[in-house]
């Protein structure tokens, strides 16, 4: 019987985990520990030295009582902590105190176990703190008021069940474990089966519900992705002797930047990157306002100051508690002068006869201040120019020391690029960015760059 118990807990512990690792990110790490749970309590069945304990070689047998020792102090730390899944506050730091009382207990107990050989001193002591546990569990699981206010499922008659029948059990086979009687032990693997049961199909309960939540979240952070992705450029304006390409890299589903083109005519333009302070949907809500903004902003296009003051307008009274840098460039292939301007963005950059030179005109993020001043920057445009625009996700990626990517890496690159193509060039950032951070580390940061080249 012991064999036969032993190896169905075992088992069954097993089983419980693999099902956790196949849901791992549904909040399955309940079915962690009652697989542990159920693990450790077949163990113990199968080390009696009546059981399966007594086939072994005679050399292993020495250390089957210091194993079953040291199971009998821990499985109340594994069990608490499978309740820990279920719990919720005052409750849930009740059962966190309880597992630091209990290791101490096991250590102490299984000091005393080397150094007098056993005397089993401190069972008493973890048999109190289980006792007390289970009185006080028995109470929040079986009265509706207190499971509604300290259980993550309230009101589960399984639950109620298999806890009152594993308490039954265990308060009797503790108080009269007391008086040194010992109950048969099927009725103790019985009860533990009852709770082991129970609770499984409650844990099972709720990982299914988080999976259903999880698929829903996916079903609409993509919906969102599409919605984003559609907002933005479907490709490049065609401007005489100018050659444009954009790179896009969400950190997330849904992402903060933003970039646009304005074209005028066959011979004018302009580009705006914009980045969203945080990250993810309220970003990317941020991010799609921009897109509605940009359509007021289109009548004064060539000056970029009346750009970025307009979309300061438009955008300052809806995020009261987010910010956005951005960078616009006004494009005259006709007059050959570009006009540039920024709102807290970082410099432009441009490349020019072998040199690269960082272009700062900076006024305040949008969202400080209702009619903030944006200053220009006049340039002349000569053929072989390289203007690049992007986002802080770039100079900011950092490598496994905490190191930023830099300006500098930045420029670098630039001026050893400056025979590849524009799209060449925005690969080579991308992979250079990749590069500098570990494969082990995830995108820090949404990512946009915006290249053009005249030619």
């Amino acid at each position: 019987m012991e064999i036969i118990l032993g190896t169905v807990f075992l088992f069954l512990g097993v089983v419980l985990c693999g099902i956790a690792s196949l849901r791992r990110r549904s909040g399955a790490k309940i079915l962690v520990w009652l697989g542990i749970w159920s693990g450790m309590y077949g163990m113990m069945r199968l080390l009696n030295p009546l059981a399966a304990a007594a086939q072994f070689p005679a050399w292993l047998q020495i250390y089957v009582p210091y194993v079953n020792t040291l199971n009998g102090f821990l499985i109340l730390v594994v069990a608490t902590r499978a309740w820990v899944e279920l719990s919720l506050g005052k409750l849930r730091t009740f059962l966190w105190g309880v597992i630091y009382a209990g290791l101490a207990i096991a250590f102490a107990g299984m000091l005393d176990y080397f150094l007098s050989g056993g005397h089993g001193r401190f069972r008493p002591y973890n048999n109190l703190l289980a006792t007390c546990s289970l009185t006080i569990l028995i109470v929040v699981v079986v009265m509706p008021k207190l499971a509604r206010r300290f259980l993550i499922i309230p009101n589960s008659r399984v639950l109620q069940a298999g806890t009152l029948i594993f308490a039954v059990e265990a308060l009797a086979s503790n108080v009269l474990g007391w008086a040194e009687y010992r109950i048969p032990t099927i009725w103790d693997s019985l009860g533990f089966a009852a709770l082991l049961l129970a609770i499984a199909y409650v844990a099972v309960q709720l990982v299914f519900t988080n999976e259903r939540r999880w698929l829903s979240m996916e079903r609409e952070l993509a919906i969102a992705r599409q919605i984003q992705t559609s907002i933005l450029p479907n490709g490049s304006p065609q401007i005489e002797n100018l050659r444009i390409t954009a790179a896009y890299l969400p950190m997330t589903e849904v992402a903060g930047d933003f970039y646009e083109f304005l074209p005028v005519d066959a011979y004018r333009m302009g580009v705006l990157v914009a980045d969203v302070s945080g990250h993810g949907v309220p970003a990317a809500l941020i991010a799609s306002m921009l897109k509605v903004a940009v359509r007021s902003v289109v009548p004064c296009a060539s000056d970029p100051s009346a750009v970025l003051r307009g979309l300061n307008r438009a955008l300052s009274e809806q995020m009261p508690d987010q910010f956005v840098t951005a960078a616009y460039l006004f494009l005259d292939m006709e007059e050959r002068r570009a006009i540039y301007s920024a709102a807290g963005h970082p410099p432009m950059l441009l490349l020019r006869d072998g040199h690269v030179e960082a272009i700062e005109s900076n006024g305040l993020v949008f969202g400080v201040l209702s009619e903030p001043d944006y200053p220009v920057r006049v340039l002349t445009i000569h053929s072989g120019d390289r203007f690049f625009l992007y986002t802080d996700g770039v100079i900011e990626a950092e490598n496994g020391k905490g190191q930023p990517f830099g300006n500098a890496r930045v420029e670098q690159i630039m001026l050893e690029s400056r025979a590849r193509t524009a799209d060449q060039f925005s690969q080579k950032v991308l992979g250079e960015v990749r590069g500098w951070r570990p494969n082990s580390m995830a995108q820090q940061d949404d990512i946009t760059l915006v290249v053009v080249d005249v030619a």
